[in-house]
């Protein structure tokens, strides 16, 4: 397994203006990582910022692991209109493609559904349908895609894994957030042995997690579905049983990018450096 952080993990500096994106890419450089993962792209023209991060990477020596970007097939992703977003995730191919990007990720959905008929079940046909045609058209580009764990409504790994079963084609995968599942309260040892054989990439976050039978822990901390509370943490420190997925992933002779994702209450640099550090003992042990 190969070491990746995506720039997700960098978002408090980058946002306020701290350091930049080129300012990030050498950080992980500097820190070991092996390759640097764009959660979204920098402000500005995206054909520009796609080349300039590129650039950024090689400069920097490393590879370009994935190219995440959110999408709602269901609702409409950030005001747009949930028939337009075909189209627009096959204008984000094309962004890949500039950026050598091997892969892009994208949501399913978001949130659970207003009425109350639309099960999974129920929208699961033209979800796929919909997933299907991106992928078609990334294919002919050399990009795979794959769906998250990610957004409630479609974070649980049979949902994962029934999605991958009706799109049913070898361009289309899963991006495995060990720690994601945990939104869905769902037993990630459980989870990550279900969707590991369908993994294209791997997200290793960790989180601290009360139950919900306890007072409201306070600030950080947000909700499962299931009224449990999490907080992001540094990879190791939470209770994310981190090494015990890895060994399964091993088992499952996955042998590609693991990438930190990294959203604690701590320094943004310190929780990278003791993340990578933890995670990359948990590795070598396996």
């Amino acid at each position: 397994m190969k070491l990746s952080v995506s720039s997700y993990s960098f978002h408090p500096l980058i946002s306020s203006g701290k350091k930049s994106y080129e300012e990030c890419i050498k950080a992980a450089a500097d820190m070991g990582f092996e390759g640097f993962e764009f959660a979204g792209l920098p402000s500005g023209d995206r054909i520009e910022a796609a080349t300039r991060m590129k650039n950024a990477c090689k400069e920097a020596g490393l590879e370009v692991v994935n190219y995440t970007i959110g999408a709602d097939f269901l609702n409409g992703y950030g005001g747009g209109k949930p028939e337009d977003e075909v189209g627009r995730l096959k204008d984000e191919v094309d962004t890949a493609v500039i950026r050598s990007a091997p892969g892009m990720r994208h949501d399913l959905t978001w949130d659970i559904p207003n009425k109350r008929w639309q099960t999974f079940d129920t929208v699961l046909p033209s979800l796929a349908k919909q997933v299907r045609e991106v992928t078609e058209y990334a294919a002919s580009k050399g990009i795979r895609t794959m769906v998250e764990n990610h957004g409630f409504f479609s974070q649980d790994s049979e949902r994962i894994e029934k999605l991958i079963a009706a799109v049913a084609h070898d361009n289309f995968g899963a991006l495995c957030d060990v720690g994601n599942f945990v939104c869905a309260d769902e037993d990630p040892i459980t989870a990550v042995g279900r969707i590991a054989p369908y993994a294209f990439l791997v997200h290793v976050k960790d989180f601290h997690i009360k139950s919900g039978m306890e007072p409201n822990p306070g600030r950080g901390f947000f909700q499962t579905r299931g009224g449990n509370y999490i907080r992001g943490s540094i990879v190791g420190h939470g209770n994310i049983p981190v090494a015990q997925v890895l060994r399964t992933l091993k088992k499952y002779k996955y042998n590609g990018y693991v990438s930190i994702e990294f959203e604690g209450m701590e320094d943004s640099l310190t929780g990278i450096e003791v993340s990578l550090e933890n995670l990359r003992r948990f590795i070598y042990s396996l």
